[in-house]
């Protein structure tokens, strides 16, 4: 009880460097080998059979598995994660406008922009450009205000 050990003194800076670099190597070999989990279920060129051999050899023999994938299937793993993100953000596009009621480009944005264009070039008066925002913000057929200016511009 009267010896002290102190733990800075028993574990010297380059020990504690080489733990750190282990450290991170051991994440950085999980991060791989769940992109690889990942890609292999992503991968619609693969059958099932495939899928279910490549799975079970990266989750049986994982260090010779992982190995063996990125040789084998590497080239292509970024391909088809662009892909990927590609169809996720076209989704995310879509989704957002349908939310947003412009699918087409013809959302009460537009049409209101459209009609100020109409309105600064003289073709339609104020009253005409606050009856066509009213039928504009009310639902009242997109198309009216658009009819309303050209008939007024001949």
């Amino acid at each position: 009880m009267g010896t002290q050990t102190y733990l800075a003194y028993d574990y010297p800076l380059l020990s504690m460097f080489w733990t750190m670099l282990w450290f991170f190597l051991w994440i950085m070999w999980f991060i791989l080998l769940f992109r690889i989990i990942g890609d292999i279920f992503r991968d619609d060129t693969l059958s099932g059979w495939g899928k279910t051999g490549w799975l079970v050899f990266v989750v049986v023999l994982p260090f010779l598995g992982v190995f063996v994938y990125v040789i084998a299937r590497g080239k292509s793993m970024g391909h088809r994660e662009i892909t990927h993100a590609r169809k996720q953000q076209e989704a995310f596009d879509a989704y957002v406008r349908e939310a947003a009621g412009t699918t087409g480009g013809t959302g009460r944005a537009d049409e209101l922009d459209r009609l100020s264009e109409i309105r600064a070039r003289g073709d339609i008066s104020d009253e005409e450009f606050r009856r066509a925002k009213e039928l504009v913000l009310s639902d009242h057929g997109a198309s009216a205000p658009r009819d309303r200016g050209a008939a007024s511009r001949h």
